[in-house]
């Protein structure tokens, strides 16, 4: 089960004065944490919620958006490299600040897109920012865990989920009142903004470590670890897999809806927030369950979940059977993604810092390719083909879970 996270020395002693801190203090810096990661799903959310407009804005076919969608990883792709290293450098409190600040802009960016290559420069910002944020986040979320001892990582990520129900309510009112996406877009940055200048102070903060001399060869070394290491590998394919279900589910769900089940207009978003809202559930109860019933078979049960969610989608395109059926994907997809980062962050030999940035990058960037893919392929086969080839991504997920110790 779950141990303490393995932290350098570095880390864990300015987290003393934390763990020294009354239980009240202690929850206030958990409540911000969490809702840094509600900030950044709110954030997604709110682009995801409203694409199906900003498609037939703009007249974009789906292949069309296939394209369009992939300036998102263009922007992930090149940063990461960075992220990591300017988290280390200035400390997961001052980057994860900057980063969401910059995030918010460019979701706000997104709604005032009024030609395809204004849309194309504004996600590919959106890439950047949302990779230095998401390194940034969970940073933060593993400091966190390290200071209550527990796993409440799969809370995080729950805060993170319930963000992205709470932006298709949104979505779902803006799109039934007509207000535009740029104003609905500037509306809810005002709402962050202000959720993120209550919660910052409260943020865990640790020094950055002071530059020293270090033999080449040594750093070096360091560097190759994570590329080495196959345990690390795996967690980086699961976590790939994973978030390419959950991305399309984000991006695409509301499309399926439209032009697959043929759902009334003012239901359109129901396919995105039943996913959202049970993976948000799954999330919460998710650290419990695998106390429970170990890892290992929860992740995979998790990995069969995705798929027979997916299929069943493909199979029966009618508004009730397809809303649960994206129900069972946000189920399967609610645990997977929290356990890669803590088991990455516990690897034997691997600063937890370095596992982090190579397995959440990795992760996300299957959330941010999938996307793109999928317009692809729809555009050649249709989009029920293109879900049902993603839905292989779940079973394999049950059949990477061997490669790696679990418990």
């Amino acid at each position: 089960m779950d141990t303490e996270i393995n932290l350098s020395r570095k880390v864990r002693k300015p987290l003393k004065a934390y763990r020294q801190a009354k239980e009240g203090y202690l929850n206030r810096v958990r409540l911000a944490v969490s809702m840094f990661y509600f900030s950044m799903g709110l954030t997604f959310a709110t682009w995801a919620s409203r694409i199906p407009d900003i498609q037939e804005a703009l007249h974009l076919s789906k292949g069309e958006l296939g394209t369009v969608l992939f300036s998102i990883p263009c922007g992930q792709m090149l940063m990461m490299p960075f992220s990591g290293k300017l988290v280390v450098k200035y400390g997961s409190k001052n980057t994860v600040f900057m980063g969401i600040l910059m995030y918010i802009i460019a979701m706000v960016s997104l709604g005032l897109a009024t030609q395809v290559w204004h849309l194309m420069v504004s996600l590919f910002f959106f890439g950047i920012f949302s990779n230095f944020t998401n390194i940034s986040v969970n940073t933060q979320g593993i400091l966190a865990e390290s200071i209550f001892r527990r796993p409440i990582m799969s809370s995080f990520h729950g805060s993170w989920s319930l963000a992205g129900f709470t932006g298709a309510l949104i979505g779902l009112l803006m799109v039934n009142i007509g207000l535009a996406p740029k104003i609905h877009f500037i509306i809810v940055a005002v709402l962050l903004y202000t959720v993120i200048f209550i919660n910052f102070r409260f943020l865990v903060k640790t020094r950055p470590p002071k530059p020293k001399a270090v033999a080449e060869g040594e750093v070096k070394k360091k560097r190759l670890i994570p590329k080495l290491n196959p345990a690390l590998i795996w967690l980086g394919v699961i976590g790939f897999c994973s978030m390419v279900s959950e991305g399309i589910m984000f991006d695409w769900s509301g499309v399926y809806f439209k032009d697959v089940v043929k759902a009334p207009e003012s239901l359109v978003v129901l396919g995105y927030t039943s996913f959202m809202l049970i993976m948000a559930l799954g999330r919460f109860i998710g650290d419990g369950t695998i106390k429970k019933f170990g890892r290992k078979r929860v992740m995979q049960i998790s990995g069969c979940l995705i798929s027979i969610g997916l299929y069943t989608a493909v199979f029966l395109p009618y508004v009730i059977p397809a809303a649960l059926a994206f129900m069972v994907v946000g189920l399967g997809v609610s645990t997977i993604v929290p356990s890669v980062y803590s088991l990455a962050s516990k690897l034997e030999g691997i600063e937890p810092s370095i596992a982090l940035t190579a397995v959440s990058s990795v992760s996300f960037l299957g959330f941010m390719i999938g996307p793109p893919v999928i317009g692809y392929i729809a555009e050649a086969w249709g989009l029920q083909f293109a879900f049902a080839f993603i839905g292989i991504f779940g079973f394999g997920i049950a059949l990477f879970v061997k490669k790696v110790a679990t418990e």
